[in-house]
């Protein structure tokens, strides 16, 4: 990795004013990131785009190239893979759509250009009717080879689509709207990490980056571009989903849903999509897969004796005997202090438990028991 270059080019996503068009327009007529930095003002005017503001802007450029040379030590320390837009490791999908960011930051164990992504999304407040969907047609797609899922580790339709992902083996990637010096939310950070042997997280935004409500919309457009098609499982008629959805189509990508009853609120905007033609219906993963021509061999269910009835650990054991008396739920912290037991025994156990589908997460860190 050539950090000289890199510096200029980390440098030029910090620039206030300079977004990833204006970007590309300002190497095309320089030729190189760093000549941006040692152009006169005067030569800077005549590059369509750019005015008098913008111009003083990458002149003064502030301490774009300190901060720059700080991420760079933040990069090496964690060893995080840097693809920028021309390189063969960025994502090809994502590189077709117009504002497709300059840079991408990773922490990941396989390629970003996987033969088959399928980008997973929902609302956040998912039901169990919306999460059974979603684990079954994932378990039902998993023999497919070089196959991603990608999501963006929120709650609700996010989270279950990567533990699913997890559990039979799908390697799975988490776009995130914030530097990766931290996770967002908190509570799913055991879930990443599992995440890193197996998929891995991507962020546009370098460290210190704060998950503000902009960026999450930012990160939609990360999640449609880099996936051959859409799936939204459940929606409300607003939310981040449909707007991943939106840019899926945008982005000439297919985009199906699932659809659901007139009454329930979480269906609707999955309903919205089907009715105004934006997305296509899927009932089964027969569906996406013959859609998608992904022609492979589903496999068969599981026998539902062996999902009634999975080997615990005794910690395992213990969690869930004591969630069965708490119908109302327990935090992790409860249920610590309960069974005497190390958060983190407590914390693995639980997503253990998740896996199986044997306890269920509610917003708010709150476990239930679920059979």
């Amino acid at each position: 990795m050539n950090y000289e270059q890199l510096k200029f080019r980390i440098a030029l996503t910090l620039i206030n004013g300079v977004g990833n068009s204006i970007a590309r327009n300002l190497i095309t007529y320089l030729g190189s990131e760093e000549a941006v930095f040692h152009e006169k003002k005067n030569v800077l005017l005549k590059i369509p785009g750019i005015g008098d503001t913008l111009a003083s802007a990458i002149i003064s450029r502030g301490d774009a190239l300190e901060r720059a040379e700080k991420e760079i030590e933040f990069i090496v320390k964690n060893k995080l893979e840097v693809h920028y837009y021309t390189d063969s490791t960025y994502p090809f999908r994502l590189r077709e759509c117009p504002d497709a960011p300059l840079l991408l930051y990773s922490k990941c164990a396989v390629s970003l250009n996987a033969n088959h992504i399928l980008s997973i999304v929902g609302t956040r407040n998912a039901t169990d009717y919306g999460k059974s969907l979603c684990r079954e047609l994932i378990r039902e797609i998993s023999s497919i080879p070089s196959l991603i899922i990608v999501s963006g580790l929120a709650y609700g339709i996010d989270i279950c689509a990567h533990k699913a992902a997890l559990e039979v083996g799908i390697p799975t990637i988490g776009v995130v709207a914030h530097g990766l010096d931290q996770i967002y939310p908190g509570h799913h950070r055991s879930t990443a990490v599992h995440m890193l042997d197996n998929g891995g997280l991507v962020t546009e935004y370098i460290s210190k980056t704060n998950p503000d409500k902009q960026n999450f919309v930012q990160r939609n457009r990360i999640i449609a571009g880099m996936s051959d098609a859409v799936l939204v499982v459940e929606s409300g008629v607003k939310g981040g989903s449909l707007i991943t959805a939106e840019l899926g189509n945008d982005y000439n990508r297919d985009v199906y849903a699932f659809p659901g009853r007139t009454t329930d609120a979480w269906s609707k905007g999955c309903n919205k999509l089907i009715k105004s033609n934006k997305a296509a219906m899927v009932e089964h993963a027969e569906d996406l897969i013959s859609a998608l021509n992904w022609q492979v061999q589903i496999r068969p269910k599981a026998d539902i004796q062996t999902s009634l009835f999975p080997v615990l650990t005794e910690i395992e054991a213990k969690i869930y005997k004591l969630l069965i008396t708490y119908p109302e739920g327990l935090q992790v912290n409860s249920i610590c202090l309960n069974l005497d037991i190390p958060f983190n025994d407590v914390s693995s156990s639980l997503l253990n438990l998740e896996f199986k589908s044997l306890v269920s997460c509610k917003p708010g860190g709150v476990y239930f028991h679920c059979i």
